[in-house]
């Protein structure tokens, strides 16, 4: 059975401050959808990747795969106008009937080969996996500005990806949700229609998402330290 990596790459990254969409921004001169491609890449674990792409940067990401010349990439793919659209997108992509899926934030350049090992360990054992951390701060509820609850904060974690399935689970999933506009994870649809346990393993704090100009800088840290390295 084949493992799928499909990297989400179609957002616009409003919220990073750059006319250019954050994944195709540089860090060390290197784009941040070539760190992660290369993570997916030197995982001995993952067989194909499939790229969803925002549709104006579809030629440069093509152009990027040949000159780097990476190995596993399956398909370069139109994403849609939500993050629920290119999923769906990525995982009807894969003609295979049967496979492990792991749909990941491009965004997120740092996920290590343990968390892409155990994901795919996991899957040997449940239908749907989900990456978290333990929450550090506590976590209000709030309605109008007004604390409703405050919940356990032992019970709580912070969601990264890859969120992880079975081909046929997460096919099921969307195929139930088309009409669904409210959810902004698979994890989430899955969860929705009840269809099979969702296992979480374990995070890493280095594993977070670039969504603000502050996040560049973090990243780049790690960057230069894992080349001292």
């Amino acid at each position: 059975m084949n493992n799928y990596a499909i990297i989400l790459a179609s957002g616009t990254g409003s919220r990073f401050g750059s006319n250019v969409p954050k994944q195709f921004s540089k860090i060390c001169n290197k784009t941040i959808i070539e760190y992660t491609i290369e993570a997916f890449e030197e995982s001995d674990l993952i067989d194909k990747i499939i790229l969803v792409v925002v549709d104006k940067y579809l030629d440069f990401v093509c152009n990027l795969v040949q000159k780097n010349n990476y190995k596993k990439i399956y398909k370069v793919i139109k994403g849609g106008l939500t993050r629920k659209e290119s999923s769906f997108n990525g995982v009807f992509a894969i003609d295979e009937i049967n496979a492990n899926v792991l749909i990941h934030d491009c965004a997120r350049p740092f996920v290590s080969n343990r968390i892409i090992k155990d994901c795919i360990c996991a899957l040997k054992d449940y239908d749907a996996v989900n990456v978290a951390i333990p929450c550090t701060d506590t976590i209000l509820e709030i309605k109008d500005n007004i604390i409703q609850s405050i919940p356990q904060r032992s019970n709580l974690r912070a969601v990264q990806t890859p969120q992880c399935f079975k081909l046929s689970t997460i096919k099921k999933a969307h195929q139930l949700s088309k009409n669904d506009s409210e959810f902004s994870d698979d994890c989430g649809l899955v969860l929705k229609h009840n269809l099979c346990p969702i296992f979480v393993v374990e995070g890493d704090v280095n594993n977070f998402k670039i969504t603000y100009p502050n996040d560049f800088f973090l990243a780049q840290k790690i960057i230069n330290d894992l080349k001292i390295k």
